[in-house]
């Protein structure tokens, strides 16, 4: 960690794990933005680092699961770094949607339940609490039936033990897929192999949507086989622009790799399935739009959400995603995105959220292009009357006349055919020629050079 670490609003520092963790933990998780508590660090600053710091994580994991009522699940993440070369447990809180969020021993009281103020942890009043339980979400997808109970789950046992867990008899419960009155409820539905959930990517000809030349649907499958082959495809479309510049070759993605990974995984993990709707996916010839159903929790500003603050609409597909890799530490997804564009990629409206990435294009202002240096150093500066992709070739067969057809054409990121027909023209002119036979070599002749 580079910069110091103070107590805030949004950070808590504690020289080691107390019986005053589970009060830390509800009281982000009942606040708006959430936060992060430090275990190895004092007060003042000070990095003592933590022993045993895999024991400690398990004991923090089984403390939270155990001793606060509102579900929790997705909504924590443990983490180890390192800080001065010592071990730092850093859990890193969510703010919750089951507001009040309480200690199990103390029930909804104002003993058991506490709020954010400042640097401090304080006890909320029975007005707080009230007023909390009165806006609590009812409609989630935990209490929602499933419309179909004859559900099976193959695709998630194999992606838990792709990733070294096992999902034993008891899954249902532990992943929350069960109603009160023990039936499959919409979390069941979302990451079952036998879903009604179809995702939809259409591709268009222009920059409207009056020319559909693709429409593909996914989906009818576990939702996470569902985001995995949506990202296959946008992927595939994600082209990758070239420009060779002798001796520079640049490569530009139309889209940032990790942002699209980051906002493709975000549609999927944030929609409200409440209405069993899912994300679109628009590519047109000048962007890719991605639209998702819901738009920002309830209390969240557009400027919390590119600040990294993560507040999860749906806990449980974000534990899941988690659990199988798919989601990394709470928050850091946008956190990507925001290095590589601005808050202008987003549009939120009351029911729907946008995300728009316009494609973007080769810069060539910072290439150095030695085809155009001054006129007192013309000895490496190739002949006007032959093309860009020429005088390329040109220069790779005077560093090494031995190269195959193969070998140029993917330098100049060109088909075999093209470098087969340019070097014949080379000959012709007789910028070139073949020294041997089949175990020969080529000769760049001293005529390219003005």
């Amino acid at each position: 960690m580079e910069n110091e670490i103070i107590e805030s609003q949004h950070t808590e520092l504690k020289r080691e794990l107390t019986d005053k963790l589970e009060r830390i933990v509800i009281a982000f998780l009942n606040s708006k933005d959430g936060g992060i508590i430090y275990l190895g660090i004092d007060d003042d600053g000070s990095v003592i680092g933590v022993e045993n710091p895999d024991k400690v994580q398990l004991q923090i994991a089984d403390r939270l699961k155990n001793n606060i009522r509102g579900e929790t699940l997705g909504l924590f993440d443990i983490v180890l770094e390192k800080c001065d070369g010592k071990n730092v447990v850093k859990v890193i809180v969510s703010s919750g949607t089951e507001k009040p969020y309480y200690l199990k021993e103390k029930g909804m009281t104002s003993e058991g339940c506490f709020i954010r103020n400042g640097s401090r942890v304080e006890n909320m009043t029975s007005a707080m609490i009230e007023k909390a339980f009165a806006r609590r979400t009812r409609n989630t997808l935990s209490v929602m039936k499933s419309p179909r109970q004859d559900l099976k789950f193959e695709q998630l046992q194999i992606y838990y033990q792709t990733h070294g867990k096992k999902l034993n008899d008891q899954f249902a419960s532990s992943l929350n897929f069960l109603t009160e009155d023990g039936e499959y409820n919409l979390n069941a539905f979302l990451f079952a192999d036998n879903n009604d959930i179809t995702i939809k990517i259409a591709k268009f000809a222009g920059t409207d949507k009056t020319q559909l030349i693709e429409n593909e649907e996914y989906g009818f499958c576990s939702i996470i086989k569902a985001c995995k082959d949506v990202l296959d495809k946008l992927n595939v479309e994600n082209r990758t622009l070239a420009r060779v510049t002798y001796p520079f070759r640049q490569e530009q993605r139309l889209i940032d790799s990790d942002s699209l990974r980051e906002a493709v995984i975000n549609a999927f993990v944030h929609n409200d399935y409440s209405d069993l709707m899912s994300p679109a996916f628009y590519i047109f010839s000048d962007r890719l739009e991605i639209v998702s159903y819901g738009g920002l929790i309830d209390g969240m500003s557009k400027e919390e959400l590119v600040s990294g603050c993560s507040r999860p609409r749906n806990r449980e597909i974000m534990r899941i995603f988690k659990d199988v890799d798919l989601v990394e530490q709470l928050g850091t997804g946008m956190n990507k995105m925001m290095k590589a564009y601005t808050p202008d990629i987003f549009t939120v409206s009351p029911n729907f959220f946008h995300t728009v990435f316009a494609y973007k294009s080769l810069e060539t202002k910072n290439v150095p292009n030695v085809l155009n240096v001054p006129n007192s150093d013309k000895s490496n500066v190739p002949n006007d009357e032959i093309s860009e992709r020429q005088k390329l070739i040109l220069s790779l067969l005077k560093n090494d006349g031995n190269l195959t057809l193969a070998q140029i054409a993917k330098e100049c990121d060109v088909s075999e055919k093209t470098i087969k027909r340019d070097i014949a023209e080379l000959k012709s002119l007789e910028f070139i020629s073949r020294e041997g036979s089949t175990r020969g070599k080529w000769v760049v002749l001293d005529k390219w050079l003005k």
